[in-house]
């Protein structure tokens, strides 16, 4: 009689990767969202689901790349879910979209950083996945669960919202 073979956790390649990967995925993560314990909560909820994905029959190869996309999943789940906190039972009314205005002025990297944290978080995501993460359109669509179309008009509306907020606070910056 054969012994029944025992098949190693997959979860142990994380081991050999977390001390190398967790500055990575925990940097990663405080830069877009500003805020060292929702970074921290965030890191924990990405090597939890890392953990949990690793384990399924057909779990892609752990890497550092790999549990980045792991941890922008896990911020677009946080922006999604304060999304709709924040939008409680209230109305949300779409306006047309604005036609796009070429906006290429150089931007204090400071005080954007600031315009970008007082936006709401569905601004906030749409403007950090499209412009900080470099993703295109249908690819933020994907993250926060909206139509292309859909993600276009709300990124007309987050541009919109962060000039005017930039323009006001440079007003009383100055």
């Amino acid at each position: 009689m054969t012994e029944p073979r025992v098949r190693p956790d997959p979860a142990f390649a994380l081991l050999g990767l977390y001390e190398t990967a967790l500055p990575e995925v925990y940097g990663y993560l405080l830069s877009r969202c500003g805020d060292r314990t929702l970074a921290e909560e965030l890191t924990s909820e990405t090597f939890l689901g890392a953990v949990a994905a690793c384990r399924k029959e057909y779990a892609p190869p752990v890497s550092t790349g790999w549990l980045i996309g792991v941890a922008r999943h896990k911020l677009a789940d946080h922006w999604r879910r304060t999304e709709r906190e924040e939008r409680g039972l209230r109305l949300v009314h779409d306006s047309e979209p604005d036609v796009e205005d070429p906006w290429d002025d150089q931007l204090d990297a400071l005080r954007a950083r600031q315009v970008l944290e007082s936006l709401g978080p569905h601004h906030r995501a749409a403007l950090t996945l499209r412009y900080v993460d470099g993703l295109g359109v249908p690819e933020v669509a994907g993250h926060l669960g909206r139509s292309v179309h859909a993600t276009e008009a709300l990124l007309v509306r987050a541009r919109a919202a962060f000039r005017r907020a930039y323009e006001e606070k440079e007003g009383r910056d100055a």
